[in-house]
């Protein structure tokens, strides 16, 4: 009867072995084998006894269903320069250099690195970021998309970290001011300067003031005193390679691309153009004076319809500084009234809002007066 239970027992043992996956049974001294590992473009395979994994070689961030790249971590609950934990800008893990961006802060400073402006850094999806990346694809030779896509993402690379470490001087809060909100009070002050410290070092690194506060939380903007360290962004541009051909400014998409003598491309900013149509101009125009740190004079007989020619009545001449009408560059073209220049307000730049100039961003129009000279051509398109 013993035997015959025992012999019944080792039947319904060799059954359920063959019925139940062997992944099932703990193992007991000894390991499963090894299983080929079917490996994504990117991934190191890491083969141990009885399990699978792979490692990534780099960070794969996840782009959405439009393309776009993840928004960069809140910075509260972000590992990285402080405290071991990520903020915008930096990956967690990150080791080695170049690698592909990993967040939308990292892709725009990419893209600026290649002076391929996508306008004020906010770590944030937008038009101009996406208009950005077009020009990199078309230089890259990659499928034009406006997406942080598969095809783009191995390509688009930083060499060294997004962020860095700035540290504020005696001189940052020189000549800051309060700025009078009558276009009579502008005229009769010495300068158009910053009006807060803030406001002059975001536009400085070419960030947002809100990311800005962003990556440096807890700190008084009205009183930082000198020697107060702030992580800004590395986003500076390189020398230009050479003096622009053409400019060409394309009012649908707005932006503006600059070309050298072999048709390369230079440089991409976004740009504003006239909100009313009918004050577009269309065709080939030229540059006929270019001008740093311009004064502006407003003239009411050539835009009679503002509310500021209502104000005055009169001819008024506005001092120069980077909350000049027309910021800190001018590049006049040679219709009357026309020209390419900077502007007070960075982060509306790309919009559909100005009276027909175009305008750029304070660091895009000054790089922009380096490429230029009198008689540089401008290709205006729809």
């Amino acid at each position: 009867m013993a035997i015959a239970c025992g012999v019944g027992l080792l039947v319904l043992a060799v059954a359920v072995g063959r019925w139940f996956p062997r992944s099932w049974w703990p193992e007991i001294g000894q390991s499963q084998p090894d299983r080929k590992l079917k490996v994504r473009p990117g991934r190191e395979a890491v083969s141990t006894p009885g399990a699978r994994s792979t490692r990534p070689l780099v960070p794969e961030p996840r782009a959405d269903s439009r393309g776009q790249p993840p928004a960069a971590a809140p910075v509260s609950a972000s590992p990285g320069l402080r405290g071991g934990r990520t903020e915008p800008g930096r990956a967690a893990g990150e080791a080695t250099y170049p690698r592909p961006a990993a967040d939308l802060l990292e892709v725009q400073v990419a893209l600026a690195r290649r002076v391929l402006s996508p306008g004020s850094l906010d770590g944030a999806w937008g038009p101009s970021t996406s208009r950005a990346l077009e020009a990199f694809q078309e230089e890259a030779g990659l499928p034009v998309t406006g997406a942080w896509d598969e095809s783009t993402r191995p390509f688009l690379l930083v060499e060294r970290p997004a962020l860095k470490v700035y540290t504020v001087t005696e001189a940052d809060r020189q000549g800051l001011q309060p700025l009078h909100r009558s276009w009579w009070g502008k005229s009769v002050q010495e300068a158009l300067e910053h009006e807060t410290l803030l406001e002059r070092l975001a536009e400085r690194h070419h960030v947002s003031p809100r990311l800005l506060q962003r990556l440096n939380p807890g700190l008084d903007w009205d009183d930082l005193p000198p020697g107060q360290t702030i992580r800004v962004p590395d986003a500076e541009y390189p020398p230009p390679r050479a003096r622009a051909a053409r400019l060409q400014i394309r009012l649908g998409a707005r932006w503006l691309r600059a070309y050298d003598e072999d048709g390369r491309l230079l440089a991409h900013f976004p740009c504003s153009v006239a909100r009313n149509v009918e004050k577009r101009p269309v065709g080939r125009l030229h540059v006929s004076v270019v001008v740093e740190r311009p004064n502006y004079t407003f003239n009411p007989e050539i835009f009679p319809d503002a509310p500021e020619s209502q104000e005055p009545g009169r001819k008024l001449i506005l001092p120069p500084g980077p909350n000049n009408p027309v910021g800190l560059a001018w590049i006049g073209l040679d219709r009357p009234g026309y020209g390419i220049h900077g502007t007070p307000w960075p982060e509306r730049v790309g919009r559909p809002e100005s009276r027909g100039c175009f305008r750029l961003t304070n660091w895009d129009a000054l790089y922009l007066l380096r490429l230029v000279r009198v008689g540089t051509p401008v290709d205006v398109e729809p």
